[in-house]
């Protein structure tokens, strides 16, 4: 997008907001989004954009899902503003969350924090809408248990996909019996749904800030699964949280198994270099 345009669209969100357009720059965003700082004469704001037509309902659904993860008063995640439409670009304005250093208890401090927010709990898993992990759909229909939910609405839409794609994945009869009899059977957690290092911040206080969520009432193992998959946590934020909300036995076992979901995700996005360990999980569980 030209600068031009750029500030032209951002002087109209400001204004449709009420808020008075003081200057603008581009800030680092994913792959999806455009994202940017929209500064006003005392506050200071966040504004992502996309095409309307690629990605539609993704911000209304980003929203909802800051919402959720703002609800329980647990954890940090910057007050969602707005969502609106401007000359076929989708936005989503946020509130601009100053950083800062990790404090010393930084770690244990995330742990306690997401075992606080996974206790957040509902009837059933799913989520009233659908979302997006990435620039892909994931589907959120209610379901009664932990292993229904995440074989249908995460791992089967995945396959196919994949399949659609022109991947040869074997999966088998027995590896959906082995997910079922293997998954735990815990009420619903509130999950991040997609967090990786990428998605979180250190806010001013020193304690973290979720962003870019794909929340769902899940199992909870799937944010540790993602959050163990590339990276970038420490031990003791694992600790910490199996002293406030103690996992099942082997859940380390299972870490791959929900990591699969995830690196379906990035097979089915940037291409067969995940293959090898898409069907590797698939093979350890068939």
């Amino acid at each position: 997008m030209s600068g031009s345009r750029r500030e032209d669209i951002l002087r109209q969100i400001a204004e449709e907001n009420g808020i008075t357009y003081k200057s603008s720059s581009p800030l680092s965003g994913g792959d999806i989004n455009e994202v940017y700082l929209l500064v006003g004469p005392s506050e200071k704001f966040v504004v992502k954009l996309n095409n309307t037509s690629r990605f539609p309902g993704m911000f209304e659904a980003e929203r909802l899902g800051l919402q959720k993860l703002a609800e329980p008063e647990v954890i940090d995640v910057p007050k969602p503003l707005a969502t609106g439409a401007i000359k076929e670009m989708a936005y989503l304005l946020l509130e601009y969350k100053d950083s800062g250093r990790k404090s010393s208890n930084f770690w244990e401090s995330f742990g306690e924090q997401m075992a606080k927010l996974h206790k957040t709990t509902a009837e059933d898993f799913g989520l009233e809408k659908d979302n997006y992990i990435g620039s892909l759909p994931q589907y959120n229909d209610k379901k009664d248990s932990a292993a229904e939910f995440y074989i249908s609405m995460r791992l089967q839409p995945q396959i196919k996909m994949a399949r659609d794609k022109g991947f040869q994945l074997n999966v088998s009869d027995n590896f959906y019996r082995n997910c079922e009899q293997l998954i735990p059977q815990e009420p619903p957690a509130l999950v991040h749904g997609d967090l990786w290092n990428g998605n979180y911040l250190v806010n001013s206080k020193g304690l973290p800030c979720l962003i870019d969520p794909a929340v769902a009432f899940a199992p909870r193992e799937m944010d540790l699964g993602m959050m163990k998959l590339f990276g970038g946590f420490q031990d003791q934020l694992f600790q910490t949280y199996n002293e406030v909300l103690p996992l099942e036995s082997g859940w380390q076992e299972r870490i791959p198994l929900w990591q699969l979901y995830y690196l379906l995700v990035h097979l089915n996005i940037f291409g067969a270099g995940y293959r090898s360990q898409v069907t590797s999980i698939i093979r350890q569980f068939s």
